[in-house]
């Protein structure tokens, strides 16, 4: 399985499609296979499903994206967990483990516009974030 956490700083980004950059994990046989960090291409409605998927990704781990944004990864056979926050290394041995449980998302419509691109903070608190888990499969 290839997931892509949406990631900020190390830790994972409350708003997927503003995020800075991309962590990319394979994981098979319940163990981390491969993982890289990739910049955010951009944010168009629709480019970064196809983006995603185009790189084999099975899952996307965010702390919060909007139902048209999880629509469009579902069209590309893409599983959308959101209500996640914390470090993406702590993330990473979640899902491995198959203990990493999704929530209510994080982001609130409009939310993200303008994050890690003019914003300077999140609208979201991070201590929510900090306390929500996700769901992937193994």
């Amino acid at each position: 399985m290839r997931i892509a956490i949406s990631t900020d700083g190390g830790n994972v980004s409350a708003h997927f499609g503003r995020c800075p950059s991309f962590t990319i994990v394979d994981i098979e046989g319940g163990k981390v296979t491969g993982k890289e960090v990739i910049s955010n291409p951009g944010h168009h409605p629709g480019f970064l499903p196809k983006f995603l998927h185009d790189k084999g990704v099975n899952c996307i781990v965010a702390g919060g994206m909007g139902q048209r944004a999880i629509q469009l990864f579902a069209e590309q056979g893409i599983e959308g967990v959101v209500g996640v926050g914390g470090q993406v290394d702590i993330v990473v041995e979640k899902i491995v483990n198959g203990t990493l449980e999704g929530g209510e998302s994080l982001c609130k419509p409009g939310g993200g516009r303008g994050y890690g691109l003019d914003k300077t903070e999140c609208d979201h608190p991070h201590d929510e974030q900090q306390n929500k888990e996700g769901d992937c499969e193994k």
